[in-house]
């Protein structure tokens, strides 16, 4: 950002360049997927689901060609902390 405030100028440095990031693995229909299968029953031996576990499932069911444990840690995370808002309120307000 400092880079581009001295070369391009404020305007440019306060915009956020388009294109710019990661594109995400998962999109809406793949997330809800990945949380109806957390919700199943583990696969038989197990007692739960572990992220590499629901990672190689999504693989294998061809939700999607490759995804990390980390992306499916931060989609659970994110749905946890979703849940919890709506379960409990906003308590920051």
């Amino acid at each position: 950002m400092r880079q581009r405030f001295v070369e391009e100028g404020l305007e440019a440095a306060l915009k956020p360049r388009s294109g710019r990031g990661r594109k995400r693995k998962l999109d809406g229909e793949a997330e809800a997927h990945l949380v109806a299968l957390r919700c199943s029953e583990p696969p038989e031996g197990r007692g739960r689901w572990t992220l590499r576990l629901l990672t190689e499932r999504m693989v294998e069911l061809e939700y999607l060609d490759g995804l990390s444990h980390e992306s499916v840690r931060q989609v659970l995370k994110k749905q946890t902390a979703a849940l919890a808002i709506i379960l409990l309120g906003d308590s920051t307000r």
